[in-house]
């Protein structure tokens, strides 16, 4: 039985309607449930590339981003489960390792920049976030987290901006953070300071 199998298992027991949901969500996660960070990255510019110069062009500044992101990734013991476009979707064991891997990325876009037309310009934005996720199969990962980490780096951050959730924050304290917003009404945002 796969993991997918298994967990539509025990949403299948869920929806009965004496199933002991409590219990049932405790067991799932005490079987799928990891602590990890998560990293969603986005490049800044796809729909004003994609307008001036063409969707190969900009094919081609994500496979350039791939080549130095992935090896940044794999340095700081990152595993990639996902290319969306020009998104990445990354998980990690520690925050400490995703921090590290997020300033590798944007010191490496910096690297790479100068001297480049502003439509080959590589700029990426990152959102993190820390907690307890659901990981199915290895490949799929599901929770609160991967949520806020994705509206982050798609949706909130600009490019060169590492964001992170209230409880990514708590978990590198020492690390030089600035609040700078809401996330979904309740949470609160921090952006790297100094990058």
């Amino acid at each position: 039985m796969t993991d997918a199998d298994e967990l539509n298992s025990f949403l299948a027991q869920r929806r009965l309607a004496d199933a002991d949901r409590a219990a049932i969500d405790a067991a799932i996660y005490a079987r799928f449930g990891r602590v990890q960070a998560v990293m969603f990255t986005d490049l800044v510019g796809f729909s004003r590339v994609v307008e001036a110069f063409g969707i190969v062009h900009f094919l081609q500044l994500i496979q350039e981003s791939e080549t130095l992101f992935m090896p940044l990734i794999a340095q700081h013991g990152g595993v990639c489960l996902k290319h969306e476009g020009d998104s990445l979707l990354v998980l990690f064991d520690t925050p400490q390792q995703a921090l590290a891997a997020a300033k590798a990325m944007v010191d490496a876009t910096l690297a790479a920049n100068p001297g480049r037309a502003p439509e080959d310009r590589i700029e990426v934005c990152i959102g993190l976030g820390y907690g307890t996720v659901l990981r199915i199969d290895n490949d799929e990962v599901w929770g609160a987290e991967v949520n806020a980490a994705s509206k982050l780096g798609e949706e909130m951050a600009k490019g060169g901006e590492v964001l992170v959730t209230d409880t990514f924050r708590q978990a590198v304290s020492d690390e030089p953070f600035v609040a700078c917003g809401e996330l979904f009404g309740s949470r609160k945002v921090y952006s790297l300071f100094g990058l």
